[in-house]
């Protein structure tokens, strides 16, 4: 396993900050230029300058663009074109083009027109591509391959740009965070208001690539991403932390919900279910109980984020009966999980691998994965499990 990242988003993120972190915590420069000259881009050179940020240290790092040379406008599948045709790994290539189809996506649904279609005017300059697919090289050259974030801080005002004023946070930057139901909270300072904290480039990254808890950390290094303006109430930088998973010494912070309900149609506890897992619950599960007067009654449990508990009160309070609802912190120890692809005798499967201190302890088939072998093969499903799980082991070290 490799090592992994938390994004601390106190003052938000955009690609340059992203970029600028990565530089400042030890990514050599020179590596990261030799791997983005695979790409067929020319025109550009990227700055990294030490600066300040309130009373903090960093990088700022920059894409500046070659006045000589002229650079068309691009639509999504020139982009997709120009990241696919480089002599960028296979894995690199992915991980950019998701980020890109995000952000793809939620332009053709909020201008109203096809994905291929959607105009990267704004996002899709040469300093959005260099920014998003050398934030992808960066995490690759310092061996970083899980990805955590701080909820996204969300200030309030409006912006001006070519479609001329738009309210703040921007209407791709909530059509992404909403796309990963992601955690919000206000911005920390007074000054953050009417300010664009997190840019559709940055939100992109983070909801591509990361979970939403601060994961337990043997922490190796630490880098200050600055943003391109100097505010003199609070440092303007996106933190940037390194290290060793040790999830096994995790104790995530949550909230349990429970309410007991002895008066509603058993059909809706199903819906119920699927809003709670839509609305972003880690766990939700019904208790048979015995209620006043010996009433034979259901007791609701749903296990959510702590950013989410109004949420989750919320959809419990419309879509039953119920009348009021307990809440009580808690928190859970974290085992390391990976869902890794191979190629088996039966094709492409997915297992998911379950880690401690770096050990494998434990790999488990997918269980509709192998139901769809054996129905096509003929083969019993339990026989199905049993050789893919060996043959996992012998892929996964």
């Amino acid at each position: 396993m490799g090592k992994t990242a938390y994004f601390d988003l106190y003052a938000g993120c955009s690609g340059d900050m992203m970029l600028g972190a990565l530089l400042d915590a030890g990514l050599p420069r020179p590596d990261l230029e030799k791997e983005l000259r695979k790409l067929p881009l020319e025109g550009y050179r990227i700055t990294a300058e030490k600066v300040k940020r309130g009373a903090l240290r960093a990088t700022w790092a920059r894409v500046i663009l070659d006045e000589g040379v002229k650079q068309p406008d691009r639509f999504y599948n020139d982009i997709v074109d120009i990241i696919a045709g480089s002599r960028l790994g296979d894995d690199l290539k992915k991980k950019a083009l998701d980020i890109f189809r995000n952000l793809g996506e939620v332009e053709s649904k909020i201008h109203g027109t096809k994905l291929e279609l959607v105009h990267f005017h704004e996002i899709g300059a040469v300093d959005s591509i260099v920014d998003i697919v050398g934030t992808v090289i960066g995490f690759d050259l310092l061996g970083v391959d899980r990805f955590y974030a701080s909820p996204f801080p969300m200030a309030e005002g409006s912006i001006e740009c070519r479609h001329g004023a738009l309210p703040l946070p921007a209407p791709a930057t909530v059509e992404l965070i909403s796309r990963r139901q992601a955690p919000v909270v206000k911005p920390y300072h007074a000054a953050m208001q009417g300010r664009e904290l997190v840019t559709p480039t940055g939100a992109a990254i983070v909801i591509t690539l990361a979970d939403f808890h601060r994961p337990g950390l043997n922490l190796e290094k630490v880098g200050y991403g600055a943003g391109s303006m100097n505010a003199d109430e609070y440092p303007n930088v996106m933190r940037l932390w390194i290290g060793k998973s040790s999830d096994h010494d995790v104790h995530e912070d949550m909230v349990l919900l429970e309410t007991n309900i002895d008066d509603m149609n058993p059909q809706i506890y199903d819906y119920v279910m699927e809003r709670l897992f839509a609305q972003g619950a880690l766990d939700v599960w019904f208790t048979h109980i015995q209620m006043k007067k010996n009433r034979p009654a259901v007791m609701l449990s749903v296990l959510s984020p702590v950013a989410a508990e109004s949420k989750m009160a919320e959809t419990i309070m419309r879509e039953t009966s119920t009348l009021g609802i307990r809440v009580r912190p808690v928190s859970r120890h974290i085992a390391g999980r990976d869902i890794v692809e191979f190629e088996s005798s039966f094709g492409k499967v997915s297992v998911k691998v379950k880690r401690f201190d770096d050990e494998v302890v434990s790999i488990a088939p997918e269980y509709d994965e192998c139901k769809k072998i054996a129905a096509s093969t003929g083969v019993p499903l339990r026989n199905v499990y049993r050789t893919v799980e060996a043959e996992a082991r012998k892929y996964i070290k």
